[in-house]
Order: structure tokens, then sequence, then C-alpha cells
């Protein structure tokens, strides 16, 4: 087994990097190959450097994010990814049940069960957890400025509340090829996990295993209607909501009337007028708790 870490430095978790080294020396890892980043988008370059070097177990030292660019470069290779959950946001990490322990995290990563699980993919980029359009990217947007280090999960809820009034846009959207939606929407949600911040279910079939994506568009605007279906979310089935329409697909496209801003797992991209995604079935091989 050869090991090496990817780690975005700016990220803490118990005694921070320097425990990960003792624990990974104890655990008897041997020679591990050290790979930080001061951001996740700098990651991608340091995982194929550590693919190169024959690493065949990446752990991944950061938040959704970080794991979101980890996976999408490491998908298809059959290198296991073992996940230490250092981020503001663990969405991920908390659905596969890593501890939030580096001790216990690098015991899953070096004898854990492995899992082949399931990602999203929008025009050639690769998700773990959720990818979205509109609302939730924009409030994603205005939390990762600065305020998130500072208010943790209460940015998302102050984000929300600026952005409860922005404007529905005209989406059209097709599932397998078949339309699906059309009308005023102010967010589309795909979701392979899930579960959003909170343990609210966003989608309560999700299944990374079954190669298909969770779809849901939300027509609700203004703090009332937002409510109420964020209510509906935390209570009971998305799908009883009167303001989203679920579905699922292993291939969704989708077209809005003016750009739109995009999110995956948690990072804001650029802004889209259309967009196409599907689900790949068992693209990627994570450590995980052994079952019992």
């Amino acid at each position: 087994m050869k090991v090496a870490v990817v780690a975005h430095r700016k990220k803490t978790l118990g005694g921070g990097l320097d425990e990960l080294r003792r624990v990974l020396d104890r655990a008897g890892a041997g020679k591990v190959g050290w790979h930080g980043v001061p951001k996740s988008k700098k990651a991608p370059k340091q995982v194929r450097k550590a693919l190169k070097e024959g690493a065949d177990v990446l752990f991944v030292w950061g938040g959704d994010g970080m794991v979101q660019r980890c996976v999408d470069t490491v998908a298809g290779t059959g290198v296991t990814v073992a996940i230490i959950p250092a981020g503001t946001a663990n969405l991920f990490a908390s659905a596969l049940k890593i501890p939030r322990d580096i001790e216990a995290a690098v015991d899953v990563g070096l004898h854990g069960e492995r899992r082949r699980y399931d990602l999203g993919k929008i025009d050639g980029e690769h998700f773990a957890v959720m990818a979205g359009a509109g609302f939730d990217a924009s409030l994603i947007e205005d939390a990762d400025r600065g305020l998130k280090r500072r208010a943790g999960r209460l940015a998302y809820v102050r984000t929300a509340l600026r952005h409860v009034r922005d404007e529905p846009v005209h989406t059209i959207v097709h599932l397998d090829d078949e339309p699906w939606f059309e009308g005023p929407s102010t967010c589309l949600l795909m979701g392979n996990i899930g579960t959003i911040s909170g343990g609210i279910k966003a989608f309560d079939d999700a299944s990374p295993f079954d190669g298909r994506l969770e779809v849901g568009v939300t027509t609700a605007r203004g703090a009332l209607q937002w409510a109420r279906t964020i209510g509906t979310m935390a209570t009971g089935r998305t799908d009883r909501s009167r303001f989203v329409k679920m579905g699922h697909a292993r291939k969704v496209y989708a077209e809005f009337a003016e750009p739109v801003l995009l999110e995956l797992d948690g990072g804001a991209r650029k802004r889209v007028k259309r967009l196409e995604a599907e689900a790949v079935p068992s693209a990627v091989t994570i450590a995980v708790p052994t079952r019992t």
C-alpha cells in the first residue's frame, strides 16, 4: 500500500496536519507522499502528482469542496480515496459515516471497507454530493466571501435571507431526453447524496449506488414560500412541498432564460444558460467504516 496525502492547508481538525503525520507514522503507513494546497482548486495538480508517484490510497484533508476536486481527478483510476473531514461542511464524509477524528479516520482509510460510489458529472466535472443552479449557488457564493470562515453554517442562513427575494428564471428541464419541467424556477438541484446541512433531506430517495441522479426544481419565491418549503423538507418528505417538483434520471439537460450561477458540492462555479449532467455509476472507490 502506497499512501499519499493531499491537504488543504487552511482547514483544521484536532491537532492539525502535524497530528495526521504522527498518526500515519504510528499506523505503519510507510513513506507518505505529502501534497499541500492553499485552496481546493489547486488540488487536482497535486492529486495527479500523487498518482504519478504510484499512490493507491489518497488521503484527502478538507471539506466537501476539497473532496470534490480530488474525486473528480481520481474518478476511473481505481485509487482509493480516504477522507479526513477537516472542512466547514463535510456532507459527503457525514453521509459515509467517516468519523471527525484524525486517528479514527486514518484507521478507516487504511483498514476500512472499500466501496465503489456513483458520482454525478456536469460539463466534464464530477461531483459527489449535489450540484445546483440558482438560489443555492448564489447563497454559497455569498457565504464564501469571507463570511463562512467567521460564522460557519450560520453564514448560509444569513445569505439565504438575502436571496429569498431573487426573481425566478424561466427554466426548461429534460430528464433522459424527455420533457419534464418548463416554467419559472428559483433553483435546480441534482443530488447523488440526499442530506444537506442540518441533517435536512433534500432528496429522500437518493442513493450513490443506483446509477441515477435525483432531480428537484423549486418554484418557491419570497420568504414565506421558502420557509414553507424548508419546513416541509425538515419535517417530512421534500416531494410533498407544493413548491418542489421531484424526479430522477441518468441524464439531465436544462436551459435557462438568463445565466444562473452553478455550484458543485458547495463550490460556486460560473454562470450558465444551459447544462448537461449525468450519473456515472461506480466511478470512485472510497474507504468507509467496515459494516458490522
